[in-house]
């Protein structure tokens, strides 16, 4: 039986696009839509960008997952970078540390169905999404 989960080291930009791809051939087994499949390529490679431009390594951690009748995807980013001073400003549209667009975190937390971030100055930061299949 193939594994229902998948974790990939995240280092340089091409393990953004390894993580996007392994994470939507792990979603593809539970039938979600082509639109939330790529939803969640689009949130894993938001999260992993913010690994590579902030933190310079972590690890993005992907489940299928069932609760209470329900199907989804369990998505765990891990990094040991600087942390986030400030959450809810990070949050905020518009916000960016680095001159983008700033539709990074505010943006996955659109996309997916529910959204935890945790961070801790020098210890890193730890985002918590999922997605279920809808019926």
């Amino acid at each position: 039986m193939v594994d229902d989960q998948v974790s990939i080291p995240i280092l340089t930009d091409s393990d953004i696009v390894s993580a996007r791809q392994q994470a939507r051939e792990l979603a593809k087994r539970f039938s979600f839509s082509s639109s939330e499949l790529a939803g969640i390529a689009a949130a894993i490679s938001e999260l992993a960008r913010n690994i590579v431009s902030y933190a310079t390594q972590g690890t993005v951690n992907v489940s299928l997952i069932e609760e209470a009748n329900k199907k989804g995807i369990l998505v765990i980013v891990e990094d040991q970078g600087p942390g986030i001073s400030d959450i809810p400003l990070a949050m905020q549209d518009g916000y960016s540390t680095s001159n983008s667009l700033g539709l990074g975190l505010p943006g996955v937390k659109r996309l997916m169905d529910s959204f935890e971030i945790q961070s801790e100055i020098g210890k890193g930061t730890t985002v918590i999404v999922k997605k279920w299949v809808l019926r």
